[in-house]
């Protein structure tokens, strides 16, 4: 027994000296599809390469980092040890696209050791997927290294061609910049110095560009950038090498020019890398999901996504104002409009929420300080707990109450973060008080402390503070202006929706959003989380709301109606007025109907900046909702029901532009129809220009079915 022993251990021994002689190793995805290959070359670089189906995604491709404190690159190693594993499990969402998700990869880490006068051990650790790979620095407890700043992270990422790229300029305090498309070769983002109705942003370099980055290789691959379980670190922006076309990681630096200051033992962020030659598997991948520590909220029964109105567009056209004074914030017309968030103006909101089965009503502009703080760096412009005059707190809160819809808080910090980081337990106290379950954050202007980004170390970890407050409290937060999402909402389930795009808003005041951003959006912003886009809006030109303005939303009216399912959150708002809702009921009765939280999401077919197709069936329920999309071309397709169950009836209700509707010159004409449809059908969607299609299917009995056509 001990001599067999004694062979197992040399065999094992003689297997491991073979790997570490080798150059390199090569780990494939479950599927056998994605091929992982990990480089040491002769000085003791590791470097990594990624194949689909044989094909290279990413070239051979830089690792490591550069410390300031100690002064040392950690980019030259010896190899300490390399352990492999793997994982198939399932596990439930709080809430999400899907109810089930499959975490199924295979895991190969490298302890390794700096080859310097300072030997600091560092582990690498990849997981390759199906769609992806992810990787990530793992600094162990050491006595070389206890407390130490990042100046640099050295990854990198080698493009095999001139991809096609869907990108926005690389920024440290903005993502709300309209897309552009491009190959690699022409990116420059120094257009996004133009963006003047952005306040706050940061541009530092024209090569580069934001994450998730998008692109697709001529021949035929789909190829998406992010990071996940973005924590204590700053965000990652790209920088690219036109002549190599190679990109290299630029993280937002602090005030003084530090990138992070970390203590052993330390991780930073996964670093994603999804391909596959079909787009919508890239829509579809759960990889980011899968790389996020599971939720730390034990009981999350509090926490249920909803569908909200609120006294918020009405202040973007112009109807009324934030600021009780009635001046528009960030404005300089000298008109004065009437303050929104008035006692009545809410009631008939909650009124409005009541009568048809929505949630939530969000006000906006209830609390003192709006006045002059916009543009002007100051430090404490709200308490979050002064209302002005107009706005009854009790009223409010046992009127909202008795009509079983809650309202949804709403607090602007201005930038000056240390301000609210000092008012958080008075505010969310006040919210608990008067029976408030929500918040919504913003972050407009420039952050103080002063010389910090939006997407730096610091607001991080300030993001990842009010998560956690905000789940003390049994609170669910929707951040405005925050840093991008990187799958966080795993670990933080209250953690339910952000911002961070450019969001519907701007159309209302700027020159908008392209037909294409919305196909561009679930590829890109949407790949780290949910967005609360706001969609909903009816009336599409803002003449309507005064005859010089020229803006206009850039889709027509039913492609509003379908970015309820492209456009994935569990928070989604009807942003338009009521009365333009009560105008048009039959349009209306889609976002009635339309579910937030979902069991399970196909889809059914998408090409990014082009077209989307998605269908989901909501949570707990046999009912399904379609939604399809395109860019400014009108379009065709033929779209297959099989995802239907076999043998079951469904009512099929089809929100559709009509023949004549077009983004530009007749966006609101539209036409419903309802037809009787199994899963052997298949539906002819006709898109206008700028145009969508949304559907709901719910299963019906034979007497449902009476008198409703069979679709042909």
């Amino acid at each position: 027994m001990r001599l067999k022993t004694l062979l197992a251990l040399l065999l094992a021994l003689t297997a491991s000296a073979v790997l570490y002689a080798q150059q390199s190793l090569k780990t494939f995805s479950p599927s056998g599809y994605i091929q992982l290959e990990t480089v040491l070359n002769n000085t003791g670089e590791l470097q990594y390469r990624l194949l689909f189906k044989n094909k290279e995604a990413v070239g051979l491709s830089s690792l490591g980092l550069r410390l300031s404190t100690p002064a040392i690159e950690l980019n030259r190693f010896s190899v300490v040890n390399i352990d492999s594993t793997s994982k198939d499990e399932t596990w439930e969402t709080v809430w999400g696209e899907d109810h089930r998700i499959r975490n199924n990869y295979r895991e190969i880490a490298y302890l390794l050791q700096n080859k310097s006068s300072t030997p600091v051990k560092l582990r690498i650790v990849f997981r390759v997927f199906n769609d992806g790979v992810g990787f990530r620095y793992e600094f162990p407890q050491q006595d070389a290294l206890h407390h130490f700043v990042v100046a640099d992270e050295l990854t990198g990422f080698a493009m095999t061609g001139d991809h096609k790229t869907f990108w926005i300029p690389g920024d440290y305090d903005t993502n709300e910049y309209a897309y552009y498309t491009s190959p690699l070769s022409k990116i420059d983002a120094s257009g996004g110095g133009s963006a003047q109705e952005i306040h706050a942003k940061t541009f530092f370099d024209k090569n580069a560009v934001q994450t998730p980055l998008m692109m697709k290789s001529a021949d035929g691959l789909y190829l998406n950038i992010h990071e996940a379980a973005l924590l204590n670190y700053p965000a990652m922006n790209l920088v690219l090498d036109k002549a190599t076309l190679k990109f290299h990681t630029q993280l937002v630096p602090d005030a003084v020019g530090n990138k992070a200051y970390l203590q052993t033992p330390a991780k930073t962020p996964w670093r994603t890398v999804l391909v596959s030659d079909k787009a919508p598997d890239i829509l579809s991948s759960r990889t980011i999901l899968n790389l996020n520590d599971p939720s730390v909220i034990g009981d999350s029964s509090w926490i249920h996504p909803q569908k909200y109105v609120g006294i918020w567009w009405e202040m973007h056209v112009g109807k009324s104002s934030w600021d009780y004074s009635g001046s528009q914030v960030g404005s300089q017309q000298a008109t004065r409009v009437p303050h929104g968030a008035n006692t009545a103006n809410v009631k008939r909101y909650i009124d409005f929420a009541a009568r048809h089965g929505f949630d939530g009503v969000l006000v906006e502009g209830w609390n003192t300080g709006w006045e002059d703080w916009f543009g002007q760096w100051k430090e404490d412009v709200f308490d979050f707990v002064t209302p002005y005059p107009d706005f009854n707190v009790q009223e409010l809160s046992d009127y909202a109450k008795s009509k079983k819809v809650k309202i949804i808080m709403h607090h602007e910090t201005s930038g000056s973060v240390t301000n609210y980081e000092r008012w958080m337990d008075t505010a969310y106290r006040f919210m608990k008080r008067y029976n408030y379950d929500a918040v919504k954050t913003g972050y407009v202007g420039r952050i103080i402390p002063r010389g910090e980004h939006h997407d730096g170390q610091w607001m991080v970890r300030h993001f990842e503070r009010v998560a956690r407050k905000t789940a003390g409290y049994k609170i669910m937060v929707n951040m405005h202006e925050s840093v991008r999402l990187t799958g966080l909402h795993r670990t933080f389930p209250n953690w339910i929706a952000s911002e961070a795009a450019r969001g519907n808003e701007f159309n209302a005041w700027s020159s908008g959003n392209p037909p294409e951003h919305e196909t561009i959006l679930p590829f890109t912003r949407l790949m780290g989380g949910p967005m609360d886009y706001t969609p909903g809006i009816f009336k599409i030109k803002m003449s309507y709301y005064d005859s010089t303005k020229k803006e206009q939303v850039h889709t027509t009216l039913t492609k509003q109606l379908a970015l309820y399912v492209t456009m994935y959150s569990p928070l989604q708002m009807a942003a338009d007025l009521p009365e333009n809702y009560e105008a048009n009921l039959p349009a209306f009765q889609f976002i009635k109907d339309v579910a937030a939280d979902w069991e399970e999401t196909r889809i059914l077919d998408a090409e990014p900046g082009d077209y989307i197709i998605t269908a989901r069936k909501a949570r707990g329920k046999d009912s399904w909702f379609i939604g399809a999309i395109t860019d400014e071309s009108a379009r065709q397709f033929t779209t297959s029901l099989h995802f239907l169950d076999a043998g079951k009836t469904y009512i099929a209700t089809i929100y559709r532009d009509a023949d004549n509707a077009d983004w530009k010159s007749n966006p609101e004409a539209y036409v419903v129809e309802k037809f009787v449809v199994t899963a052997k059908m298949a539906l002819k969607l006709k898109l206008a220009p700028g145009g969508g299609t949304a559907i709901s299917l719910l299963p019906a009995t034979a007497a449902e079915t009476k008198g409703i056509k069979k679709y042909k």
